[in-house]
C-alpha cells in the first residue's frame, strides 16, 4: 500500500510540476483538478450509458405501473413480471450507480494521501503545499483557528462554499422542474405496497446537494478540491444528458465523489 500511495503521490507531484508556470503556487492544487478530471472523463462513457439506460427505464414507466396494478395481490409474480421487462428491454435497474462507484477509489486515495504525515517512510511534503495561502493537508476548522471566516484560509473556504451552493442550487431547481413534469411511479415493496418513507425521501432529494457543503467542511482541503470538481462536472453532464429524463431515478449526486 505504501508503494502505491508513493507512486500516487509522484503522480500528483508530475501534474503539478508540469502545471506550475500557469498556476505557480497553486499548482498542486491544479493539478487535483487536473486529476479529477481525468477520472470524470474516464468514467464518462458509462454515465453517457447510465444516461440512456435512464431514458429507457423512463419509458417503461407506463408498463410498471400496469405490472404493478396487475400483479398487486401477488407480489411474487409481479417482482418477476418486472425483472422480465428489464430483461425484455436490455435496461438494467443498478446501471446508473456505476459511475458513482467507480469515483470512490479516487476519491478515497486523495483523502489518504492528503491525510497521511507520511508515504512510504518519509514526510509528506504536499502538505505543506497550499491553495492561497490555505494548506492542502488542512480542514476548515484549522482555517477558522487561523484568523477566522475573514482570514486569508477562510475567504479561500467561503469561495468554495459559495461554488458548491451555486452548484446545489442549480441542481435543486433542475430536480424539483423534472420531478414536477415527470413524476415517478412509486416504488413498492416485495408485498406490492408502497415502501414506507419514499414519499418523503422525493421531496427531500432535491435537497441532497446541498450535503456537499458539509463535506466540504471536513475533509482535507485537496479532497474538497476534488468533490467541488467532481459535483461541478455531474451538474454540468447531467443537466445534458438527463435534460429529457426524470431525476428521480438518476443515480444520487453523492456528496463524496
Amino acid at each position: 500500500m505504501s508503494a502505491f500511495m508513493s507512486a500516487f503521490a509522484s503522480l500528483v507531484g508530475a501534474f503539478a510540476d508540469l502545471l506550475q508556470p500557469l498556476f505557480q503556487g497553486a499548482s498542486t492544487a491544479a493539478a487535483i483538478v487536473l486529476f479529477t478530471a481525468l477520472v470524470r472523463l474516464a468514467v464518462h462513457p458509462l454515465s453517457r450509458a447510465a444516461a440512456r439506460g435512464q431514458k429507457a427505464r423512463t419509458k417503461l414507466q407506463p408498463q410498471i405501473a400496469e405490472l404493478r396494478k396487475k400483479h398487486a395481490k401477488n407480489p411474487d409474480r409481479m417482482q418477476k413480471a418486472l425483472m422480465e421487462l428489464h430483461a425484455k428491454e436490455k435496461v438494467s435497474p443498478l446501471s446508473g450507480c456505476l459511475p458513482s462507484l467507480l469515483q470512490m477509489p479516487a476519491f478515497f486515495l486523495l483523502y489518504h494521501l492528503f491525510s497521511s504525515q507520511e508515504i512510504g517512510g518519509d514526510p509528506n511534503s504536499l502538505l505543506g503545499h497550499e491553495l492561497f495561502g490555505a494548506p492542502l493537508g488542512e480542514r476548515w476548522h484549522n482555517a477558522l483557528a487561523d484568523g477566522g471566516v475573514l482570514g486569508q484560509q477562510g475567504l479561500v473556504y467561503l469561495a468554495l462554499f459559495a461554488i458548491v451552493a451555486a452548484v446545489a442550487t442549480f441542481n435543486y431547481g433542475r430536480t424539483k422542474r423534472q420531478l414536477a413534469a415527470n413524476p415517478m411511479t412509486p416504488a413498492t415493496g416485495p408485498d406490492g405496497q408502497p415502501v414506507p418513507g419514499m414519499g418523503a425521501m422525493t421531496k427531500v432529494m432535491p435537497l441532497m446537494s446541498f450535503l456537499t457543503l458539509v463535506s466540504v467542511a471536513y475533509v482535507p482541503l485537496a479532497a474538497a478540491l476534488y468533490i467541488i470538481t467532481s459535483t461541478t462536472w455531474t451538474a454540468v453532464e447531467r443537466a445534458y444528458l438527463y435534460r429529457e429524463t426524470a431525476p428521480a431515478a438518476e443515480p444520487a449526486l453523492a456528496a463524496a465523489p
